[in-house]
């Protein structure tokens, strides 16, 4: 995937030097450079591009307050002389902070991160659409509905899919965070380092635990706070 980007640094400078960092990216499309907010803002907000370089101590806008400006699929990476600003820049959940004078390499790294947050993005939406995942069992694929999953275990390298047709559960080689990045949330909810559960299929929650027909599931402190979300977004007591 081809991702468009912008610049809006009011040093010429940094700027032109971000400009070519970004032309001599294959992943990136330079569509515009701007010296400031103000003068980015009508073209950007009606005609939004996939990534931004924002630079954050501006005059007139600063980049903090243009961030609130911009459509949410707009990923956004700041850069600034000051690593002051950078727990203000996570708090618009930044896909990077670049600290000037910035490196080819931290560019790339963190264009590599924005890159995979789109591909994770696509891949969830055609595999939400259809419903359903092919999983490598052995030198099988098996194909499994969502619906169909009643949770998920990782077991050291393994995910084991339990099943509620009556079907033994599916031991597959891979790691828990690439399930949970396919799985549609927040049908599926990761509730332990170990368990993301189908919330459909939760009968009922006692004393942090989820329950399953006979299984009880751990919620961990961790993820206490995210599940305690969805059942206040769920519940009429």
């Amino acid at each position: 995937m081809i991702l468009t980007c912008a610049i809006i640094d009011d040093e010429p400078l940094a700027a032109e030097l971000l400009a070519s960092y970004a032309k001599k990216t294959p992943e990136l499309k330079l569509v515009g450079v701007y010296n400031s907010a103000v003068e980015a803002m009508k073209e950007l907000r009606g005609n939004p591009v996939n990534l931004l370089f924002l630079d954050i101590q501006m005059p007139e806008l600063s980049g903090l307050e243009f961030a609130n400006l911009l459509p949410k699929d707009t990923r956004i990476v700041f850069t600034t002389a000051f690593d002051r600003y950078a727990i203000d820049g996570y708090k618009f959940d930044a896909a990077g902070y670049l600290l000037k004078p910035i490196s080819y390499d931290s560019f790339i790294r963190v264009v590599d991160k924005v890159a995979g947050w789109f591909d994770s993005k696509e891949r969830q939406g055609m595999v939400s659409h259809d419903r359903f995942v092919y999983l490598k069992s052995e030198y099988k694929l098996v194909r499994v509905f969502f619906d169909d999953i009643l949770y998920v275990e990782g077991v050291k390298d393994y995910v084991k899919f339990y099943l509620g047709d009556q079907r033994k559960p599916i031991m597959s080689l891979m790691n828990m965070k690439k399930v949970e990045d396919y799985l549609p949330c927040p049908q599926f909810l990761r509730v332990h380092r170990s368990f993301i559960v189908n919330m459909s299929k939760v009968e009922m929650i006692d004393r942090g635990r989820m329950v399953i027909g006979d299984t009880f599931i751990p919620v961990s402190e961790s993820y206490k706070d995210i599940v305690q979300e969805y059942i206040d977004r769920h519940s009429i007591c």
